[in-house]
C-alpha cells in the first residue's frame, strides 16, 4: 500500500509540476516585464523549487566521454562488458594503448545508482583500466529473473572478478567493503586465480560494533520482522518488476535526507536565494548534486533484509560467523591480496574504525600490504567524491594500488 500511495502521490502532482514548469518559463522570459521585478523572481524561483522536488528522477548518466592522460584529452567509452539480470559490468574503455592497472570499482546497492561514484570513477580512469558494477533498479527486474540477496552480491562480485582474471585490483565504496571483502576470502581459500591483487575499502560496515552511528542504532534497536513490516513492500503495476517485494529508494532517500534535515533544508534555502539573486551558476552548482542524490533505486527485500541481518545485527564477519552458500567466510584465508582502508573523520554513515576493523581480520596478511589512511575534515560523502577526494585520498589509493600490482603495472 505505501508504494502505491507514493506513485499516487506522485501522480496527482503532475498536473501542478506542469503549471509549475509553465509559470517558471513565463515568468523567466525576457520579454515579461514582471521577470525584472523582485516579486516576478521571488515566484519564480518558488516554482522553480517545486518542480524539482516533486519530480521522479531516472538514472543519472555517468557522462565521461574524455579524460586526460600525461596532458593530452583521451576519448572513454561506457562499455557493458557483462550483461546480468540485477548488475552489469560496466568498462570505461580509453582510447590510448596503455598496460595500466585493472580496477573493479564495486559501488553500493544502498538507494542510489552507481553514477553517485561519478567522481570516483573520473580521478581513476586517468591511470587504471576501469570497470564498475552498474545495479539495476529491482522495481525493473521481472519476477521470473528470481531472487537476489547478499550471496548472490558475493557471487557476482567473484563472477566479475573471474570474469577479469588475475591481478585486478578492486575498490569498494560503502556498503560493499562487506561482500568484497567476503568474495576475497573465499577466493583466497579456493586458491583462485582471479582473486584481486589488492583491496581498497573506503567507509564501509566492516565491523558496526565500533563507534555506532545512528543508522547502525536503528538497525541494531529493531527486531527484523519490524523492518519486514514497515519498509518492504511489493512494487505496483506497471512497472516490470510488478509483485516483486522490495526497499523503496524513495524510503532510503528519505531516511539519508532526515539524518542531516537542517544540512539540506540550508542547501536549499541557498539554492532558492540564488534563484532569486539571479546567480543561476551557484544554484545550477547545487542543483546538479541534488538531482543525482534524489535519483534513487529500489533494493530487493532479500537482500536488504540479509544485509541487515547479517551485518548490523549479528555482526557475523568480524564475529567469524558469516557463511555464504554453505562456505564459511574467513578473512584469514588471505594472505597476498594487498588490503588498504580509508576512513573519513566525520563519517556519520560508517563510523571511525569500522572498515578499520578489517585489519584485524585479516590475520594473516603480512603488515607490508597492509595501509590505514583517515582522511581529516570529510563526512561519507567526501571519502570518494569532492576535492579531498581527487588532492589526497585518490592519490592514496593509486599509489597503494601500484606498489602492489604483480605485474608492476603504472609503477
Amino acid at each position: 500500500m505505501l508504494y502505491h500511495i507514493y506513485e499516487m502521490q506522485h501522480a496527482a502532482l503532475a498536473p501542478a509540476r506542469i503549471f509549475a514548469e509553465e509559470g517558471r518559463k513565463l515568468l523567466r522570459n525576457p520579454l515579461n516585464p514582471a521577470a525584472y521585478t523582485p516579486g516576478g523572481r521571488v515566484a519564480s524561483a518558488a516554482l522553480d523549487m517545486f518542480e524539482q522536488v516533486t519530480r521522479r528522477y531516472g538514472k543519472p548518466e555517468f557522462g565521461l566521454e574524455e579524460t586526460e592522460i600525461d596532458g593530452r584529452p583521451v576519448a572513454v567509452e561506457e562499455q557493458i562488458e557483462v550483461r546480468r539480470p540485477f548488475g552489469n559490468l560496466l568498462h570505461f574503455a580509453r582510447a590510448a594503448q596503455r598496460n595500466d592497472p585493472r580496477l573493479l570499482i564495486v559501488a553500493p546497492m544502498s538507494g542510489h545508482y552507481a553514477t553517485l561514484l561519478r567522481g570516483t570513477v573520473r580521478a581513476m580512469l586517468p591511470d587504471h583500466d576501469v570497470y564498475i558494477t552498474d545495479w539495476q533498479d529491482a522495481r525493473d527486474v521481472p519476477l521470473y529473473e528470481g531472487r537476489f540477496d547478499l550471496d548472490d552480491y558475493i557471487d557476482y562480485v567473484i563472477g566479475f572478478l573471474d570474469h577479469l582474471g588475475p591481478n585486478t585490483h578492486v575498490m569498494a565504496v560503502c556498503q560493499p567493503s562487506v561482500p568484497v571483502l567476503a568474495a576475497a576470502s573465499l577466493m583466497a581459500d579456493a586458491r583462485h586465480p582471479a582473486r584481486p591483487a589488492s583491496m581498497v575499502l573506503m567507509g564501509g560496515p566492516i565491523d558496526t560494533r565500533a563507534n555506532p552511528t545512528e543508522v547502525n542504532t536503528l538497525a541494531e534497536t529493531m527486531p527484523l520482522s519490524w523492518f519486514r513490516r514497515n519498509v518492504t513492500v511489493a512494487v505496483p503495476w506497471p512497472n516490470k518488476g510488478f509483485m516483486r517485494q522490495v526497499y523503496p529508494g524513495f524510503l532510503q532517500l528519505a531516511g539519508f535526507m532526515s539524518m542531516n534535515l537542517d544540512r539540506h533544508l540550508a542547501a536549499h534555502h541557498d539554492i532558492f536565494q540564488h534563484l532569486v539573486e539571479g546567480d543561476g551558476e551557484s544554484a545550477q552548482e547545487k542543483q546538479a548534486f541534488y538531482d543525482e542524490y534524489r535519483s534513487v533505486m529500489d533494493l530487493t527485500a532479500e537482500f536488504y533484509l540479509q544485509t541487515v541481518k547479517v551485518v548490523f545485527q549479528e555482526h557475523a564477519l568480524p564475529k567469524g560467523r558469516m557463511v555464504s552458500r554453505g562456505r564459511k567466510v574467513d578473512p584469514g584465508a588471505i594472505t597476498d591480496t594487498a588490503l588498504l582502508t580509508i576512513e573519513g573523520e566525520h563519517d556519520d554513515i560508517s563510523g571511525l574504525g569500522q572498515t578499520r576493523a578489517a585489519h584485524l581480520l585479516c590475520r594473516n596478511l603480512p603488515k607490508d600490504k597492509q595501509e590505514y589512511y583517515q582522511q581529516k575534515d570529510v563526512g561519507h560523502y567526501g571519502i570518494f567524491n569532492g576535492r579531498r577526494w581527487r588532492e589526497n585520498i585518490a592519490p592514496k589509493a593509486k599509489a597503494f594500488i601500484r606498489e602492489h600490482d604483480r605485474e608492476g603495472r603504472g609503477a
